[in-house]
């Protein structure tokens, strides 16, 4: 657990000075108007050991001058008038702090006990942090957007690599889907509906808690917070909850409301300008074993109809599937770790791995269960576009790939020498204490001392 919070925290850059005792803290280093701390220093060498275990000597001075970069960079994004959004701000610490929920089995007291103070509490105290962090971000974004190379450049990158240094793809694939969601029966939609009702009921005519009522609510990410959302600002949900959220009044209830989700009843606690203090309570209707066996048998159906010739998988896909991301994309999978279609066996999903791997090019899986990052069951077959066998890099096949680190190494390059030309031009002071780090010089030259 103790590496899941550490993780965490790293991620939100943030200084928590208390988790391990009080520093004398002191100014290391002012660029432009941005001032660094011993304790930032301090918090991210703590972070790298308990991660490492142990860490170089010259940690303390590789963190200096990350932080030395990130400062140049606030320091332009502020110059260039680059801004984000509160509701960014909000998305990134939402879901980091979900996915801390999400290992915490939603254990919302436990998280608070951790960090002594409520989840409110934390994602307001990190929101300097987090917006530094995407300032700083964008800012390095921009500078190297324009970044390219050419085909001639690619080559010349791949010759500078030594043979025996030359990477070994494994097997890559490319694959296809065709997805079958099943259908909620009317039965369990009613079901539902009348929980959702009584539950609304209970509350205005009553005068029962929602909160309390909220911890039997089928979205258990709210439901141990009181069905409590936060602050919500337009944008955020989708469409009907959001209409009927902010036609409420302070501590209004609004009808049943229908969502993607299921059925919802909401009250608008507090308004603040354009955001509102929300909470809801949601009524899922469930999945039978008949639903789902339904599903199954219509992708069967469909499967035999591409077997028999009758239709191409790319045509099925587009008459059949029920995944509107693949389906805007012929049914080609795209792998979340690259942002391509090549998957290589460690990148598939387990179910689909077992599935491919005595499939040849063409094939047409049977269909597979997989579930979404909702916990939703939704059933696909797969279609097996190409595969390519494990093999040394080479321009004729892995073009893409060395094209992609050139423009990185570019990226890189043209990076540094932003930051050595920006530097010369910033107004800047670093503490002496830093005079003993080699990779400090640089900066050193560009100082007001």
């Amino acid at each position: 657990m103790k590496k899941i919070i550490i993780v965490f925290i790293a991620a939100l850059q943030i200084t928590n000075l208390a988790a391990q005792g009080e520093i004398l803290d002191k100014i290391i280093a002012v660029v432009d108007r941005e001032i660094i701390l011993q304790s930032e220093v301090e918090e991210q060498f703590r972070l790298l050991e308990a991660q490492q275990g142990s860490v170089p000597p010259e940690a303390r001075c590789l963190i200096a001058d990350q932080l030395l970069v990130k400062s140049l960079l606030l320091a332009q994004a502020e110059k260039d008038s680059v801004e984000v959004g509160e509701e960014e701000i909000d998305q990134q610490i939402n879901s980091r702090v979900d996915y801390i929920l999400s290992m915490m089995n939603g254990d919302v007291e436990q998280f608070e006990k951790y960090y002594d103070m409520s989840i409110l509490e934390m994602k307001e105290k990190y929101r300097r942090d987090m917006k530094a962090q995407l300032l700083s971000d964008r800012m390095q974004a921009m500078i190297v957007e324009t970044v390219d190379v050419t085909p001639s450049e690619v080559r010349e990158f791949f010759n500078t690599v030594p043979t025996d240094s030359l990477p070994y793809f494994s097997a890559e694939v490319e694959l296809s889907e065709l997805v079958v969601t099943p259908a909620i029966n009317e039965e369990e939609r009613q079901k539902a509906l009348d929980e959702i009702t009584e539950f609304r009921r209970r509350v205005v005519e009553d005068g029962e808690s929602f909160s309390k009522l909220a911890e039997r609510s089928d979205d258990p990410g709210s439901a141990k917070q009181g069905g409590s959302l936060g602050w919500v600002k337009r944008g955020q949900m989708v469409p009907e909850f959001e209409a009927a959220l902010f036609k409420l009044k302070n501590k209004e209830i609004s009808p049943v409301v229908k969502t993607e989700f299921g059925y919802h009843i909401i009250q608008a606690v507090e308004r603040r300008g354009n955001t509102i203090f929300a909470r809801h309570i949601l009524a899922k209707p469930e999945i039978t074993f008949e639903d789902t066996r339904k599903a199954k048998k219509k992708l069967d159906s469909i499967r035999t109809l591409i077997l028999d010739d009758s239709l191409s998988f790319t045509v099925a896909v587009k008459r059949f599937s029920e995944d509107e991301e693949s389906k805007n994309n012929a049914g080609m999978m795209i792998n979340p770790q690259t942002g391509t279609t090549l998957y290589t066996v460690g990148d598939l999903p387990t179910e689909v791995y077992f599935a491919v791997d005595e499939m040849e090019v063409g094939d047409i899986s049977e269909p597979l269960e997989y579930y979404d990052a909702r916990g939703e069951a939704h059933y696909r077959i797969i279609y097996m576009r190409s595969y390519m066998e494990p093999h040394k890099a080479n321009l004729e096949d892995d073009y893409a790939k060395i094209q992609k680190a050139a423009i990185e190494q570019k990226k890189a390059e043209y990076m540094s020498d932003w930051i050595d030309k920006t530097a010369a031009k910033t107004y800047m002071i670093i503490n002496d204490d830093y005079r003993q780090c080699p990779n400090m010089s640089k900066w050193f030259e560009h100082t007001a001392q």
